[in-house]
């Protein structure tokens, strides 16, 4: 395998990465900071003391405060400033989406308005269209939502039924349909309406304002969580839409819509991380608090375990979110430098990590269903009550799951998008793949391994890939177009991918702050990376095992078998005593403190 500086999508899987080239949260600058306490602040000032009123959707509040988010600059924060946004960095953008991740249902509208809602028109507007919308989007005058779903369709967005006609006089497009779970259209300016015109196999996408006319809102949809956030069904009804609102090209509406939602799933995955670290702050403060028996229940084993697992599950995701971010700023470089437009390189840069930006998805959003879970168990009965902060944070938590994208879906995309990636010459899966297939008939070495804690780790990350190849290659040769429909082998096999991604995210994390740190200093994050790589060994075998067992049989299922072994066989490790190290120290600190 090589080391590689400016990696691309999906390379993770056959070349090593040199941690001094990944970004860790270690390595923020000054001006990240300085946005991330600007985010921190109004959520304080904002946020939590109007956390009821924005509970209860009282009349005006969201919009106001939408108002107040755009004159801090929070929702223009990867806006470029001819725009009147602070133009910066994939990175920095992600820190802000992380940040406001802790502010509960109305995370939802600020992250609708400045995604799904912005960025169609930033990176497909036209330079008058967005001159005309991106100012206002970015100070917050005009508030947006996008309208894909429809009530029959959801994960096959291309199968919607809302038409768009020409008018006779050819200077507007009429349209007409119905969209539904609209994020933030209670209260929106601009629409991003995704229509077909006329007979047309493939949507396109249009820019609506509201003062169109022709557009009906039902009422608040009834939710089990995100109670806060406006989410209507929106009709139109012959809505009168200028030519020049058509967004991007006739037919073009569904790769606007697809790449629109790689952003979306990786800024997800922050804004999960951020929530996460809220609960996991609640969690500990109330274990240090809690007496049973006459101790704080964070003095017993069972509640350091969940602490520490909780951290440890944050603290790996966090560093892959941060990882894919540095390698698509790396990627949006690279295309600039080579001639390329800001707005297109963007978007290229970022869907040549689409694979990356769904492992990501999937994984934040399961740790954060995972850490709301423990922290109501911590929380015990009161986790249950909605007097207590838990109630709401386990309602909350389950859409991420759905939003963006299911996880089931995303998990068949990730396997997908690799494989469509290496039929196209862009990424060679299968010479590595076979060679592990040799490896597979040779003796294997038994040498004494290296005594060094993070060699150990690159060897055993290094196997868990050679896990990958050898069970994807195998289903691709044997199943080829059919695999497409074993949608349970394609899941296996993604979760195969997105530990491994993980696994070795967390290694480079730590592996880069020992280059500057002692190791003695580290012991907590050393801890964090060897209990996750030991626990993903067990989920890469599981996944493995399942897949083979479904398409391979007799001698080669055996040899295979053996293979999967050898590939996720574990050192033996003390993970209680390494929890238990980790959840001392946020116990000590009261608070999530790595």
């Amino acid at each position: 395998m090589e080391t590689n500086k400016t990696i691309k999508g999906g390379e993770f899987l056959i070349k090593e990465t040199d941690p001094r080239n990944v970004f860790i949260p270690e390595d923020f600058d000054e001006e990240q900071r300085m946005i991330a306490d600007t985010c921190s602040d109004f959520i304080k000032q904002e946020i939590l003391p109007n956390l009821e009123r924005i509970e209860k959707q009282e009349e005006g509040l969201s919009k106001s405060l939408m108002e107040k988010a755009g004159e801090l600059g929070i929702l223009g924060v990867s806006v470029p400033e001819e725009y009147m946004g602070f133009g910066k960095n994939f990175v920095t953008s992600m820190l802000t989406a992380e940040i406001i991740g802790g502010a509960h249902s109305f995370a939802v509208s600020i992250s609708a308005h400045t995604g799904i809602g912005t960025l169609p028109i930033l990176y497909y507007g036209t330079p008058e269209q967005r001159q005309k919308y991106i100012p206002n989007l970015a100070t917050g005058v005009w508030k947006a939502a996008y309208c894909l779903t429809e009530p029959n369709s959801g994960s096959d967005a291309n199968s919607g039924k809302t038409k768009a006609v020409l008018s006779p006089d050819g200077k507007h497009y009429l349209v007409t349909g119905q969209k539904m779970w609209i994020t933030n259209a209670g209260f929106a300016d601009i629409f991003t309406v995704f229509a077909k015109i006329d007979d047309d196999e493939n949507l396109s996408a249009f820019i609506i304002e509201k003062t169109f006319g022709g557009i009906t809102l039902n009422p608040e949809e009834k939710k089990l969580g995100i109670k806060g956030s406006s989410t209507r069904q929106v009709f139109f009804n012959d809505c009168k839409v200028p030519v020049e609102n058509l967004l991007g090209e006739r037919q073009g509406g569904f790769k606007i819509a697809l790449n629109i939602l790689n952003i979306g799933r990786i800024k997800l995955a922050g804004s999960a991380i951020g929530g996460c670290k809220k609960i996991i702050d609640k969690s500990v403060e109330y274990a240090n608090e809690r007496n049973q028996f006459g101790r704080p229940i964070s003095k017993y084993g069972a509640i350091q375990f969940k602490l520490a697992e909780q951290a440890l599950k944050v603290y790996a995701s966090e560093s892959a979110i941060y990882r894919c971010s540095q390698n698509i700023d790396d990627a949006i470089q690279d295309l600039m430098n080579n001639g390329v437009d800001k707005q297109k390189a963007t978007l290229d840069g970022i869907s040549q990590f689409a694979a990356e930006a769904a492992i990501l998805k999937v994984h934040g959003s399961e740790v954060l269903d995972y850490i709301v879970d423990e922290g109501v168990q911590i929380y015990g009965g009161m986790g249950y009550s909605a007097e207590a902060p838990m109630e709401a944070a386990y309602r909350d938590a389950r859409i991420n799951r759905i939003f963006e994208g299911t996880n089931e879906i995303n998990r068949m995309l990730i396997v997908d998008m690799l494989l469509k990636r290496a039929m196209k010459g862009e990424l060679d899966l299968m010479g590595p793949a076979q060679q592990v297939a040799k490896e597979l008939m040779s003796i294997p070495d038994f040498g004494a391994g290296s005594d060094d804690i993070f060699e150990q780790a690159h060897e055993q990350v290094k196997k868990f890939k050679k896990a990958i190849l050898m069970v994807a290659g195998s289903a691709a040769q044997k199943l080829m177009m059919q695999l497409a429909k074993e949608q349970e082998i394609l899941m296996n096999i993604s979760d195969m991918i997105i530990e491994t991604y993980v696994a070795e995210s967390v290694l480079l994390r730590v592996e880069k702050l020992a280059l500057t740190k002692d190791k003695a200093a580290l012991q907590q994050q050393i801890d964090m990376m060897n209990v996750y790589i030991y626990d993903a060994a067990d989920i890469i075998n599981k996944a493995g095992k399942d897949a083979l067992n479904s398409f391979v049989e007799g001698d080669e299922l055996r040899m295979m078998q053996m293979g999967l072994k050898r590939f996720t066989k574990q050192a033996n490790l003390n993970v209680k005593d390494a929890r238990r190290r980790i959840a001392n120290k946020l116990i000590t600190e009261n608070k999530y403190c790595y």
